[in-house]
Parts: C-alpha cells; sequence; structure tokens
C-alpha cells in the first residue's frame, strides 16, 4: 500500500464561493464530506497514495454553488473528478477509473475468478443500499436481513483474508463500506437491529476495514452523519 498522506482538507463551497479556475490541468474531485457515495472516490483516491496529485473540491450539498452544475457537472450530483479537461461521475465508475488511470497499489487483484467475483458484488450492492434505505421508509418487503445475509455469505467466498476478495482491500470493500458504516448504527438505533449477530465474517470486516487509514481519514463524527441521514430518511 502507498505512504499515507495525511490531507489537510479544504472548506466546503457553497453558493457564496469561488469556482477554482476549471480545466487548467489540475485533477480534482468533487465531493460532500458526508456523502457516501463521495466517499467511495476519497477513499480509493486515499488508499492509492494520490493526495498530492488529485485535490478534493468538497460542495455543500444543502447549498450548493450554481456554477458546479452550470460548468462543472450538469448532474449537480457528487462525486465527479475533472481529470483531463473531461469531467466524469458515478461513484463506481470512478473508483475503477482512479484505479486504471493512476499509480498506486491496485484495487483490483489479478485472478480471474475474484475479478470476476468483484463484478458481481459490484452489481449487488445497488439492491443492497436500496433495500435498507427502503427498510427506513417503511417498505415491509424490504428484507435487510437477505442482504447482509448475502455479504456474509460472500465473505466466506475466499479464506485468504478477511476482505470480499479475501486478502487484498479492494474497490468491492471501498463499494460497501461507506453505506455499512451508515447503516451499522442507524439501523440499531431505529430498530434495534445488529447486523454483525450471527455474522461473525461480517463483524471481522468492519474490524480490519477500520484498521484501512486511508478509509479512516474519509470517516466523518458519527454524530453528524447520522443527523443527516435521519433527516432525509425520517423528516427530522
Amino acid at each position: 500500500m502507498a505512504a499515507v498522506v495525511q490531507d489537510v482538507l479544504p472548506p466546503t463551497l457553497d453558493s457564496t464561493s469561488e469556482p477554482p479556475t476549471l480545466f487548467d490541468g489540475t485533477t480534482r474531485l468533487y465531493i460532500s464530506y458526508i456523502c457516501p457515495f463521495a466517499q467511495r472516490t476519497w477513499i480509493a483516491r486515499n488508499y492509492k497514495g494520490l493526495q498530492e496529485k488529485i485535490k478534493l473540491v468538497p460542495i455543500d450539498l444543502q447549498n450548493r454553488p450554481a456554477w458546479y452544475k452550470e460548468k462543472v457537472y450538469s448532474a449537480n450530483k457528487v462525486p465527479s473528478l475533472e481529470h483531463n479537461n473531461e469531467i466524469r461521475g458515478e461513484s463506481l465508475d470512478l473508483v475503477k477509473y482512479i484505479d486504471s488511470h493512476f499509480e498506486g497499489p491496485s484495487l483490483l487483484p489479478d485472478d480471474p475468478a475474484k475479478k470476476e467475483f468483484a463484478e458481481q458484488l459490484l452489481s449487488y450492492s445497488d439492491t443492497f443500499v436500496g433495500t435498507v434505505f427502503s427498510s427506513f421508509k417503511g417498505d415491509l418487503n424490504a428484507d435487510v436481513g437477505a442482504v447482509f445475509d448475502y455479504l456474509e455469505t460472500a465473505l466466506s467466498k475466499f479464506d485468504d483474508g478477511p476482505f470480499f476478495l479475501g486478502q487484498q482491500f479492494s474497490v468491492v470493500d471501498i463499494a460497501y463500506a461507506p453505506f455499512i458504516e451508515r447503516f451499522q448504527p442507524l439501523l440499531l438505533e431505529i430498530k434495534n437491529y445488529d447486523i454483525t449477530t450471527g455474522r461473525p465474517k461480517l463483524a471481522t470486516w468492519i474490524e480490519e476495514v477500520n484498521k484501512i487509514e486511508a478509509y479512516k481519514q474519509t470517516k466523518r463524527d458519527p454524530e453528524e452523519v447520522l443527523g443527516v441521514l435521519k433527516k432525509k430518511i425520517l423528516g427530522h
């Protein structure tokens, strides 16, 4: 793994902020500090040791600067990446792009079987996130237990390490970590549901991911994150 660089986090830009000098050769990753989708790309950047090469530009999602939609990313969401005079979006696409276009430790193993399994798990991540969010909104068909059981089974496939693809921390762990970081305390608080009960592999995975410095640097105050989530999901 690349040497860990301690980031000095830049201030969040809002509707009163001036835009950066766009397309001046600087590679910029537009994120929100509390957005789990953006956090995926932030972790990938950190893990590959690209803190000096990819500049973070945090956006206030509650008070977005007009220039972000007009001049940067017309979808007006985060994350997006400004690189080689182009803007790209979609978190998992960006994680793969960062992995393949920049130096640093690879986020995918060479093993073809593991690569194939990685694609399965990346495809499943939308189902996982959607099911848990639906359960918070009162959808009785949203089987939270089933999606966490799926992850427990997935973590049993390779026995050479604690991560989804075994020994190597990968794009798959990056895809799930920001959401499990949020869902674990929220499910416990709102539904009194402990996602690690009866799921020892998942419990170990959470423990091991929390040792990854590149991920730890992206974690925010849990109370702040939960407050934002509760407001979004429960309206308070």
